[in-house]
């Protein structure tokens, strides 16, 4: 009997410590890696989820969908997340952010248990354009600026280094947010 209770709370410890779980997304099937960053749960992968309307594949290739999710318009990423979650705020991506002081923490590699995985999947813009595969990942906050911009977080490669940032209304004059019909990815957020 010592030895089962001894392998069950070996068990439960390494559980704690691997910092991630599993999500399966009953809408299609989708499993995505999740992580606890300052006591939320997030989401550690783009969201894969082929909305109706308003979801696109990078280059309109859907091989690109494992490795960087779709990229959805604005106003679909605000209802693309599952029952349960939700589009993050910009206040819960400032929360975000600064908890990954170090920037190098952020990590794009996915398999390690406490990054956040970073995928680095471009974006689509209004003209239907599409760039920036494997040097950026744009996201989609839900905070809306006025009828036709959003508010967006940014991880950006510039020679090999990141560059972290979130457009917020208050740096409206340096930062004009974000076009709602751009396409970025959707990381997701638990209730």
């Amino acid at each position: 009997m010592k030895k089962i209770s001894a392998v069950f709370l070996f068990l439960i410890i390494f559980a704690g410590l691997s910092g991630q779980a599993k999500f399966t997304d009953t809408r299609d099937g989708n499993v995505y890696r999740t992580i606890t960053i300052a006591g939320v749960i997030w989401m550690a992968e783009n969201l894969k989820y082929k909305a109706k309307n308003g979801a696109f594949y990078f280059d309109n290739d859907s091989n690109n969908i494992p490795g960087y999710g779709l990229l959805y318009e604005w106003k679909t990423a605000l209802n693309s997340c599952p029952t349960g979650w939700h589009l993050p705020s910009g206040i819960e991506f400032q929360t975000l952010i600064n908890h990954f002081d170090q920037k190098e923490t952020w990590g794009k590699i996915t398999s390690d248990p406490s990054s956040f995985g970073i995928q680095l999947g471009g974006m689509q813009d209004y003209e239907g354009t599409f760039s920036e595969m494997d040097e950026s990942g744009y996201y989609w906050t839900s905070t809306e600026y006025d009828k036709t911009n959003a508010e967006y977080f940014s991880y950006l490669l510039i020679y090999d280094k990141p560059v972290i940032d979130i457009s917020r209304k208050e740096d409206m004059g340096d930062i004009p947010g974000s076009e709602k019909s751009n396409k970025y990815s959707v990381r997701c957020l638990k209730d």
